[in-house]
């Protein structure tokens, strides 16, 4: 349902503003690295723009900081709807290594609502690319099925009723594996 939502909104292309609240600047590079001619982005139609009022997307990169908190939600409120919010990398999922820290408030979430998580410490850049693609709908999503079993282990089973023997010796008579 989102998926077509977002293809009704976003038509065939996105700009993109990228906002980085704070971390180490990790997924940053890796973010200005998915808007080289190497990746070349722009083939789908995803531009890279300087302020959030031309944005259809908010890239966010690092933890939610006190410092920036205030920054990020303007940016956020500047932003024309219909919007959508990436929470790119490790820190900005989930807090990162930095989440009980006095400075940091935790993910991106507790500041602006979040659509989509792209996580990695850094992500890699075909990883952002697919992230971004699959929530637009200009790929499918591909999951491999999982299958698990748990595994038979012989695990022995021992009785002390069946234990025989005298002095050092002892041996057990009956074993039956699980």
């Amino acid at each position: 349902m989102l998926k077509n939502l977002c293809q009704k909104m976003f038509g065939r292309s996105l700009w993109v503003y990228h906002a980085n609240s704070g971390g180490c600047n990790g997924c940053d590079i890796e973010v200005l690295n998915v808007l080289t001619p190497y990746y070349d982005v722009e083939r789908f139609g995803i531009k890279l723009v300087g302020s959030p009022r031309h944005a259809d997307v908010m890239l966010c990169q690092g933890p939610a900081m006190r410092s920036t908190a205030r920054a990020l939600r303007a940016a956020y409120d500047a932003m024309p709807a219909p919007k959508l919010v990436f929470a790119i990398g490790g820190c900005a999922c989930g807090g990162g290594i930095w989440h009980d820290c006095y400075p940091v408030l935790g993910p991106v979430e507790k500041v602006v609502p979040v659509n989509y998580y792209i996580p990695g410490c850094p992500p890699r850049p075909e990883a952002i690319i697919y992230g971004v693609a699959v929530a637009v709908g200009l790929v499918d999503k591909k999951v491999a099925p999982v299958e698990f079993k748990q595994l038979d282990l012989p695990i022995p089973r021992y009785h002390p009723a069946d234990l025989t023997g005298r002095g050092e010796l002892v041996v057990y008579e009956k074993v039956d594996k699980i």
